[in-house]
């Protein structure tokens, strides 16, 4: 199978492509700005976001939001890349988000919870993939109806469990790596986040265990996808799910496949989200508040490849972390506009890109042997 034939229209690509660099350049012409304004004039407000920017506590901050959602990209690149267009990543965040901390709670373990929260995510995911595969739905409908599930399902969860739809808080969280007790590995981290040359890096050897799973599965979902035979297969079922067919390959298997890794990823993201505050908070969106639907913008900017994906999402979580520093650094502009800031980003980002070119047979069905 040749690779114009797993990866589709070209002209389409290099559109999006474009229309990525326009916002990654726009971007970095705006540090570069802010750079020069705020070292020239330090005590104006391009002065405050510098050194707003600059505290290892922001970059910390946007490496812990980072995770759920570069998570849940992952896992909807798979998804998506296999011809399976899974917009219930949320609700796959919150079931495992709850499930999480109450396996933790009843087991006084962090790593049962995360493999309860696992099984959650991914128990989910399969009915999905069972609705839209086997019976062929919509996977737009099915999508929103896994979301509307959980969304309902953990809140009353934790009423029956914990009386209201908030969990109690653990009384224990992820460790950071300096923290972990890793022989060699903690002690050398721990002298390097004491290095003040660093400056913000410093934020690189404080991180939780999370953080580095995060770039783990980033790099290896990234080499699965592009170097393996299953990362071609799962190319192939969303591009041309009949050459893949004729080649041998069941295409039902591999979306299957995608869809569970989707439910892998997502309950490893729900887990870090409810563990980063030790509790499950049900009311409202929930503690995910829209994680999940941020996970499509960001490996859609991303142009569905791993890496991509968690900058975007960096981008993201980077405008959320300055937040409360800009708030108390008296910049004159109301907190409440300073909240909206993550979610206008995100406006713009659509806005500049346009049009995605998402797989050719995404959200198609397909049955061995059909003729397309």
């Amino acid at each position: 199978m040749s690779e114009a034939t797993v990866d589709g229209d070209s002209t389409t690509g290099r559109d999006w492509t474009s229309g990525r660099f326009v916002v990654v350049g726009a971007v970095l012409v705006a540090l570069v700005v802010l750079g020069v304004a705020g070292t020239l004039f330090p005590d104006s407000t391009a002065g405050a976001l510098v050194d707003i920017l600059l505290l290892p506590g922001t970059w910390s901050s946007t490496l812990v939001l980072a995770v759920p959602i570069t998570l849940a990209a992952v896992g909807g690149i798979f998804a998506e890349k296999s011809g399976v267009i899974n917009i219930g990543l949320e609700g796959l965040l919150i079931i495992s988000a709850f499930t999480a901390i109450f396996a933790a709670d009843i087991t006084g373990s962090l790593w049962l919870g995360f493999g309860a929260a696992i099984a959650a995510s991914v128990a989910l995911a399969l009915v999905f993939a069972v609705v839209c595969i086997e019976f062929r739905a919509n996977q737009i409908i099915a999508g929103l109806a896994i979301w509307l599930i959980a969304l309902g399902l953990a809140p009353f969860a934790a009423r029956l469990v914990y009386g209201g739809p908030n969990t109690k808080s653990l009384p224990f969280s992820v460790p950071s790596v300096r923290n972990a007790g890793i022989p060699v590995v903690s002690p050398v981290f721990d002298s390097l986040a004491q290095v003040s040359l660093l400056g913000p890096f410093q934020a690189l050897f404080r991180a939780s265990l999370m953080v580095y799973l995060m770039f783990a599965v980033v790099a290896l979902s990234w080499y699965v996808l592009n170097r393996t035979n299953f990362g071609m297969w799962v190319r192939a079922s969303g591009e041309n799910p009949k050459a893949l067919d004729t080649s041998g390959v069941s295409v039902p298997r591999v979306r299957y496949a995608a869809a569970v890794l989707s439910g892998v990823f997502c309950g490893l993201g729900g887990a870090a989200l409810s563990y980063n505050v030790s509790q499950f908070t049900g009311s409202g969106q929930t503690i995910v508040n829209g994680k999940g639907f941020i996970a499509i913008v960001a490996y859609l900017f991303g142009n569905y490849n791993p890496v991509g994906a968690m900058f975007s999402t960096f981008l993201f979580t980077g405008l959320e972390a300055i937040q409360q520093p800009l708030q108390f650094a008296g910049i004159g502009v109301p907190g409440t506009l300073i909240q909206t800031f993550p979610y206008i980003g995100v406006i713009v980002v659509l806005a500049l890109v346009g049009r995605t070119r998402i797989p050719e047979a995404a959200g198609e069905h397909y049955e061995t042997g059909e003729d397309n």
